[in-house]
């Protein structure tokens, strides 16, 4: 199901996907293609039975909606762990995705791709962290840190935000600064870190 605040511009679509789905088309420009065709247009070795053409959503479709919980992204980089994280987070009822700047583009394909349509409902928006976490009077900060308090100590949330920082660098000390609780998800092992999709899913897993 595809969000209401995405504008469907146009269907590319198989001849049996058409007629499953004509109900949906009604107000859509739908145009059947040839299986040779779809691949075409697809960057996908074996693309699906459909492909849609959607416009990029502007910073005037993002409201933040303060009594729902929320992801802030700083500095992910990698395309392949912005999609999963946004498909983690769509699993676990999280909707509104703040990037900083220097995030991979969400739009790439890539990232779309990793998604596997996620894309389609949560909402992104690209800004300057510091200002925007300042203009968020009384919400609670979760900020992802090796120093932080036991995630099995932290109460679910049901609104305020959690952080995700670089790969490599973490979240960067002007943006740790403005954080309420910083959390931490307890290690047995050696390993030096997480993979930052990762390690957002097992943080969502224990606070949602």
């Amino acid at each position: 199901m595809v969000a209401q605040h995405l504008d469907v511009k146009k269907l590319y679509a198989l001849k049996e996907w058409w007629v499953l789905n004509e109900d949906l088309c009604k107000n859509i420009d739908c145009e059947i293609v040839a299986d040779f065709e779809l691949e075409k247009i697809s960057q996908l070795k074996t693309p699906n039975q459909v492909v849609a053409v959607i416009a990029v959503p502007g910073v005037e479709h993002f409201k933040f909606e303060r009594d729902q919980p929320g992801l802030i992204l700083d500095g992910i980089q990698d395309p392949g762990n912005l999609g999963t994280i946004i498909r983690i987070g769509d699993w676990f009822g999280i909707y509104q995705v703040i990037c900083s700047r220097d995030c991979a583009d969400a739009y790439n394909p890539k990232v779309v791709q990793s998604t596997m349509g996620s894309i389609f409902r949560v909402k992104l928006l690209y800004t300057d962290l510091e200002s925007w976490m300042d203009e968020q009077k009384s919400l609670a900060f979760y900020g992802a840190a090796l120093d932080g308090a036991p995630l099995k100590n932290i109460p679910a949330i049901t609104n305020g935000l959690i952080l995700i920082g670089n790969e490599s660098k973490g979240i960067r000390p002007e943006v740790m600064s403005r954080v309420t609780q910083k959390i931490t998800i307890e290690k047995w092992g050696e390993a030096e870190s997480l993979n930052a999709a990762v390690a957002t899913g097992i943080i969502l897993s224990h606070l949602r």
